[in-house]
């Protein structure tokens, strides 16, 4: 386990209610018993940062990535990555556990593209719960609404740099252990991680009811 994840970390800042988790008979036989399934079984996500996927009614089965996408047009898909269980939804991806290297990728349908996204699982709840955790506590200093000109201008503008610096950091930080959420740092392609943060950056992803949101809307 490359993160220190656990649930009473997670749970101390959201909530037992906002955290998200997957029964362990939604998973095939063949990822049931890895470290990436227990993960998402007894620590789990918190709930707005990305969707788990919910496991079929009829079988109570995640599905897999060949139910999801047709595995054929994705010419960078690896060996029996058909089979692997979807574990969730980023953005425009489908993110899938490898169940023999605990990898997570992402699955892009318009793009067809296959791209390791994670080395494992506790990197994937690692990212999610820094930039959720970013979200919810993050302020800005007034509205970034100026148009009465009764704002500080320079005000917004350092705001914004501290929460590019924050953003950074968790890039930084999360690439000396795994460089998979980021890799376009390394000229390897942009990740849905990356755009996530690039959005994060630049005000996006705020929660109407969340402080930062209310800082910088109104």
């Amino acid at each position: 386990m490359l993160f220190d994840v656990t649930r009473s970390e997670l749970t101390r800042v959201f909530g037992e209610d906002r955290l998200s988790t997957l029964p362990a008979t939604a998973f095939p036989p063949s990822a049931a018993d890895t470290e990436g399934a227990r993960l998402l079984q007894t620590v789990g996500v918190p709930t707005e940062a990305f969707h788990l996927r919910e496991p079929a009614e009829d079988s109570g089965l995640l599905p897999l990535v060949q139910d999801v996408v047709d595995i054929e047009d994705f010419e960078d898909a690896p060996a029996g990555a058909g089979q692997w269980p979807v574990i969730g939804w980023l953005l425009n991806a489908h993110l899938a556990l490898d169940p023999g290297s605990g990898k997570v990728l992402a699955f892009d349908a318009d793009e067809e593209t296959a791209q390791e996204l994670h080395t494992d699982v506790s990197s994937l709840i690692q990212v999610a719960f820094r930039f959720r955790r970013l979200l919810e506590e993050f302020t800005f200093s007034g509205s970034a609404d100026d148009s009465d000109g009764d704002g500080d201008g320079s005000d917004e503008e350092a705001d914004f740099e501290r929460l590019e610096r924050e953003v950074e950091l968790i890039r930084q930080e999360t690439s000396r252990i795994d460089p998979l959420p980021f890799q376009d740092d390394f000229g390897n392609g942009e990740t849905v991680w990356s755009v996530i943060s690039e959005e994060i950056a630049m005000g996006q992803h705020f929660e109407g009811d969340g402080p930062g949101a209310r800082s910088l809307y109104g």
